[in-house]
């Protein structure tokens, strides 16, 4: 049970990464990889805080604004100075990893006997891994609700036409630079905001546990999208959270089966690989009934 509980928690903490790359690469049509630098950036500069006296609620808050910039830094490189947003992606990513290395001062830095956000005495209360599953089911909640009431408005009305065809934008005035800057920067920091609250929950940052993130996140919005097809879109973020409590499911699982968890990062981008080859299988064999039926008439 308690693996259980605990799989669920990890799955919407997670699941913020998830709905943060869902901007970019579903919205924005975006491969952001950023994300691997952003996430032990958020992580790295809230353990930095909390270890130095910062209440983590601040220091949550902070891991946010520094996703934030991250974001900002990419927008500027692929919009101004006309870098590829793969290769933007990858110089931020890379420029971030000295850069976590001097906000901690070392390759790792642990959280014991620190105050965080989920050993506060509400949190203690409760029972063994419920604490990661109440902050994250409001955290979630939260965040769902605003980025469904944002992309409602008509600001968010011009950020998904601008991810669905930048050249029709620019015709009705949308400044297409803008909206992709602010998508990044949204989407980064709720990243960075991942980073910070996973960092709470391992208890401890890292400047390499960025590795492979995306292909976490990536799993998250295809196992929802594949488990639910066609949605409205506000349905679509609640269903990436979902993705990755089932994701976290499917790891717990492989575990249990006897593999061990360095084999988990290989077993995640085989898991990703079959989610999105489950539309293209699924037309085959469709198409093969089809044959077979037409074939077998006389």
């Amino acid at each position: 049970m308690n693996l259980i509980v605990s799989a669920i928690g990890q799955g919407l903490l997670w699941g913020l990464l998830g709905l943060g790359l869902f901007l970019t690469f579903r919205i924005l049509k975006f491969p952001d990889m950023t994300v691997e630098g952003t996430f032990p950036f958020g992580a790295c500069v809230c353990v930095a805080l909390i270890t130095n006296g910062v209440s983590p609620i601040l220091a949550t808050v902070i891991s946010f604004v520094a996703g934030l910039l991250t974001g900002l830094t990419t927008g500027l490189l692929y919009t101004k100075g006309k870098i590829p947003i793969l290769l933007a992606g990858i110089l931020v990513m890379t420029g971030i990893y000295s850069i976590n290395l001097h906000v901690l001062g070392k390759a790792t830095v642990g959280l014991l006997n620190e105050k965080t956000l989920l050993t506060s005495s509400f949190m203690k209360s409760l029972p063994t891994n419920f604490p990661s599953v109440v902050l994250g089911l409001i955290l979630v909640s939260v965040i769902i609700f605003f980025l469904a009431l944002f992309l409602n408005t008509d600001l968010g009305q011009a950020y998904i036409a601008t991810g669905d065809n930048p050249l029709m934008a620019r015709a009705l005035g949308i400044n297409t630079d803008n909206m992709e800057i602010l998508g990044l920067m949204i989407s980064n920091g709720l990243i960075g905001l991942c980073g910070g609250l996973i960092a709470q929950n391992d208890g401890y940052a890292d400047v390499n546990m960025g590795v492979g993130t995306i292909v976490i996140g990536l799993a998250a919005i295809i196992i929802g999208e594949v488990a639910y097809g066609e949605l409205s879109l506000t349905a679509r973020l609640v269903a990436v959270i979902l993705g990755s409590i089932f994701y976290r499911f499917v790891l717990l699982i492989v575990l249990k089966l006897g593999f061990s968890s360095n084999d988990f990062k290989l077993l995640a981008s085989l898991i990703l690989a079959l989610c999105l080859m489950l539309p293209l299988l699924e037309r085959k064999f469709s198409l093969a009934k089809i044959l077979k039926k037409g074939v077998q008439k006389p």
